[in-house]
């Protein structure tokens, strides 16, 4: 995929699209106002991430909500990490069996939308990730945030980070937030923050619906994250589909051999769930 960064750099020196910050000057404080990334720009890195199998969520159903974390500073890292990836793009199978999920929710809970925080992920804002949490031991560090040496399902375009919101627009409570390293966050651990009172009945509930909702078109979640969800284990979507490496489409084949010990990439089992 050389062309297609070559083709970004082009495109970057003669655009004036690159998001930025202007400040304007006020009388008593500044205006920070974001610069629109050009829409040739977008255009073509939308041709090179479809030319591997990515699309755009909003171009299969756009009845889903979207608030795509890294493309702000709202998120654990605090500071924006995706520059010219102001969409969100999935595997299109990937993409299509959310649709599906989502008219479930909306057939069961009418009103009621998934709420999309992140799809697919480059490799190299996953080692981004990995890096800020060099104070965590590698050993424990993977279950925040998958290894980049290996590959997180989150960059072949086959995994999603996402809530609920009821049909007056508000997210269910889950109780955690969006990528809260806290144990309360695992769905493994749901019984004992259950039985402190941690964890109230109500926001059990709710993350079982949403685990209902995504296992109802096969994706799995993980123990870990009540947030994140696989269409295919990182084995799997690494013999399907090639990893997104830089924001502009570079990719690239990362094969992960098939063997019994790694095919489960400790996700939960469809017919499991962390409580009875």
């Amino acid at each position: 995929m050389k062309w297609s960064w070559i083709l970004f750099l082009v495109l970057l020196s003669c655009s004036s699209g690159i998001p930025e910050e202007i400040v304007v000057a006020g009388d008593e404080k500044q205006v920070v106002l974001p610069v629109e990334v050009d829409s040739t720009l977008l255009l073509e890195v939308e041709k090179v991430m479809n030319s591997i199998g990515l699309v755009e969520l909003v171009s299969i159903d756009s009845t889903i909500q979207i608030d795509l974390k890294y493309a702000t500073s709202d998120n654990f890292m605090g500071m924006q990490l995706y520059d010219t990836l102001t969409r969100l793009f999935l595997q299109k199978k990937v993409a299509i069996r959310l649709s599906k999920s989502q008219h479930y929710l909306d057939s069961i809970y009418p009103g009621y939308s998934l709420l999309v925080y992140d799809g697919v992920r480059p490799r190299q804002v996953q080692q981004e990730m990995w890096n800020a949490l060099d104070s965590i031991p590698v050993y424990r560090r993977g279950k925040f945030v998958s290894n980049p040496k290996n590959g997180s399902v989150h960059n072949f375009g086959s995994a999603v980070d996402l809530t609920i919101v009821d049909a007056n627009g508000d997210v269910l409570d889950m109780g955690a937030g969006y990528d809260d390293f806290r144990e309360i966050a695992f769905p493994s651990h749901e019984s004992q923050f259950l039985k402190s009172g941690e964890l109230t009945s109500k926001q059990y509930q709710n993350r079982k619906l949403l685990r209902k909702v995504m296992r109802h078109t096969g994706f799995y979640n993980i123990p870990s994250e009540w947030w994140h969800f696989n269409a295919y284990s990182r084995v799997s979507a690494s013999n399907k589909h090639q990893m997104l490496l830089t924001e502009s489409g570079a990719s690239t084949w990362f094969k992960i051999p098939f063997k019994i010990d790694s095919i489960s990439d400790s996700l939960i089992k469809p017919d499991q769930d962390s409580i009875k």
